[in-house]
């Protein structure tokens, strides 16, 4: 029987793991730290009560069951190839794109050197840390090292504690846990536990991460990256098809503007058979849920069909992330946020990106480019995914830039404590299990019993919003900054799709900080504008042989006092793809120059000619007076 240490502390509910961490560090004669710095990689201190992650992990420290069935599955897409169809879930032996690597995490083990039911340590919080506690134990000993209190001494136990049979990833591994242990980390996690670990500031990685050997030349990743290739075909299907991506010469022919982020809506396994069908969709990259391994599919120099816009594939790489964002405790690892954001800090420098919301965004934020196409527009990595945390990753953290009363505020839930009502997890209509979100809900009236904000466009049969996980028409999302509209107690409204959208924003709670922005707004005596969802160059830019493409405003308009930010201007562009060939489509290059917008959960775009640019008085700091001017 495990004993509940804490209770003899007397410390706080809230403050049992914690203690969990000291007992189990003590027991097994581990630095604390150390195992907290585990752990933090492992789980970021998270139970997932009950929920096993894709590969059979359970608890804060992630111990790896295979005796139990790995993580559900949402219901299947026929329009993608069957799990079934690429074989059973690959149990990890050999880190390749479609198998992780071998797990040393293993909770059977973890129960015979603790001499605990497997049962206790998938579902009791202090069983699971001793077992990690035990594991890392137990191989310092394999390893013929002493039972240091100096975490230097641990370096290569915390290097096999994931299991991977790659050296480089290995590495990146340990690094990675002495850096949380060197900087330290504070968090509530999703069972309401506060957990700190005390920075460290001498404490240093053991060695530097390995350099991977031969890579295929194809692979454009960080070195310190363990990726792989797997090539999407661009292949003729019939005299007036192909697939399954484009030829270009990017970025000489056309910048790269955005990296979007994906979730695969299924196992990785089944999303490489179809990266490899020319009749499918495709993207640049795959990131494995289990252990973070990146697979490249096609070079960035070359646009992918990932996104649904024409428009924003030119401008753009796609990064798929293994999972299904109504099971995001399974799928999106802590090692995927962090190869992710290795990845995509490396292509943003690339290609001088900015890491912003604006050009670092999800599939659920690419604007549609018709009308007729808004209700087929996806809804991934969706509300769980940890946008804040991944900003941080990336080294450009999401934060207020102004005082809280100012016009332009930034959406910035605390992940952990923020967790508004979703349904259809798990089933159509029945309400998710609780869960930190990145998403806040707007309504029409400063109250929560006021209806939500509707969306004309996504439902253009007059149906109402809802609170379902995959129904985007109410909400926004953490990093995302609008024009402040008007305030009443805790509530806030910004402009959102032509109207005053409300949200609660509680002083004690906030979910929303100030920021700095540029706005732009109808020009004076101009009471309406059009909005759309591709910048397309005017009619005159279109060479002969090319047909001009017709505007296709989106049903919505931005009217006169209304704000909304922008932090890109760009000019028209458009190339025609309507042909197979052995090198790129010419770029039609336009004159006329748009504002990219934040005008709801999407972007959007409107014309520069239409709208004054200003810099609202209230986000204006020292040196930046405020100023209107005409563009």
């Amino acid at each position: 029987m495990l004993i509940d240490r804490s209770a003899d502390t007397g410390s706080p509910p809230d403050q049992r793991l914690q203690d969990d961490y000291t007992a189990a560090a003590d027991e097994y004669h581990v630095p604390r730290n150390v195992l907290m710095g585990v752990s933090y990689l492992q789980s970021r201190w998270d139970s997932h009560p009950g929920t096993p992650s894709v590969v059979g992990g359970f608890g804060p420290m992630h111990l790896v069951d295979t005796h139990v069935a790995p993580a559900p599955e949402a219901p299947h897409d026929p329009a993608r190839p069957s799990a079934a169809a690429a074989g059973p879930p690959a149990r990890p032996d050999a880190g390749t794109p479609d198998k992780p690597a071998a797990q040393s995490a293993d909770l059977q083990r973890a129960a015979i050197l603790t001499g605990l039911p497997a049962a206790q340590l998938r579902t009791e919080d202090a069983a699971n840390v001793r077992g990690g506690a035990a594991l890392l134990a137990a191989t310092q000993r394999q390893l013929g090292k002493p039972l240091s209190a100096n975490p230097a001494d641990w370096w290569e136990a915390v290097a096999k504690f994931p299991g991977t049979t790659d050296k480089v990833s290995a590495e990146i591994y340990a690094n990675d846990v002495f850096d949380v242990i060197r900087r330290g980390a504070q968090r509530t996690t999703d069972a309401g536990q506060h957990v700190t670990l005390t920075a460290s500031p001498g404490v240093r990685p053991h060695a530097p991460a390995a350099q991977g050997g031969p890579r295929p030349k194809n692979v454009e990743c960080p070195p310190e990256l363990s990726c792989s290739w797997l090539g999407a075909p661009y292949v003729r299907i019939d005299d007036d098809a192909y697939g399954n991506h484009d030829l270009a010469d990017r970025p000489k022919d056309q910048r790269i503007d955005y990296i979007v982020i994906h979730d695969t809506e299924a196992p990785l396994a089944s999303m490489l058979l179809t990266i490899q069908d020319p009749e499918e969709a495709s993207w640049h990259y795959s990131v494995r849920s289990s252990d973070g391994h990146v697979t490249q599919h096609i070079r960035t120099k070359d646009a992918a069909w990932h996104s649904g816009s024409q428009f924003v594939n030119a401008r753009s790489i796609g990064v798929e992330h293994e999972g299904f964002l109504r099971h995001p405790d399974a799928w999106y690892t802590e090692q995927m946020y962090r190869s992710s954001a290795r990845l995509v800090r490396y292509l943003a420098k690339k290609y001088q990106v900015p890491m912003d919301r604006q050009h670092i965004f999800g599939h659920d934020n690419v604007p549609a480019p018709t009308e007729d196409s808004i209700p087929d527009m996806h809804d991934d990595p969706g509300p769980f995914w940890d946008w804040r945390h991944y900003f941080d990753l990336l080294g450009a953290p999401l934060r207020a830039t102004a005082g809280p009363d100012s016009d332009v505020v930034m959406i910035l839930p605390d992940y952990g404590k923020h967790k508004p009502r979703f349904t259809g997890c798990a089933k159509p209509g029945v309400r998710c299990a609780p869960h930190g979100s990145s998403a806040v809900r707007l309504r029409s009236e400063p109250s929560d019993d006021a209806p939500l904000i509707q969306d004309p466009g996504r439902r253009p049969d007059g149906e109402d919003s809802t609170e379902d996980v995959n129904d985007l028409g109410s909400r926004v999302s953490a990093g995302q900054t609008f024009a402040v509209a008007g305030r009443s107690g805790d509530w806030t409204a910004i402009w959102f799709q032509g109207h005053k959208a409300w949200f609660r924003n509680p002083k004690a709670q906030p979910t929303a900080v100030g920021a700095r922005g540029r706005v732009v707004t109808p020009k004076e005596g101009v009471k309406e504008i059009s909005v759309f969802g591709r910048a397309l160059p005017e009619k005159d830019a279109y060479p002969e042989g090319v047909d001009e493409q017709p505007e296709a405003p989106l049903p919505y308009s931005l009217r006169a006092g209304q704000r909304y930010v922008t932090q890109s201007r760009v000019l028209g562009s458009y190339i025609d793809r309507s042909s197979f060939g052995d090198s790129p489509a010419p770029v039609v290059k336009g004159q006329e120059a748009y504002y990219e917008i934040q005008f709801d959960h999407r972007l959007a775009y409107v014309r520069a000619s239409d709208v004054d640019v200003v810099d609202p008085p209230a986000a204006a700091g020292p040196g930046h007076p405020a100023t209107t001017a005409g563009h």
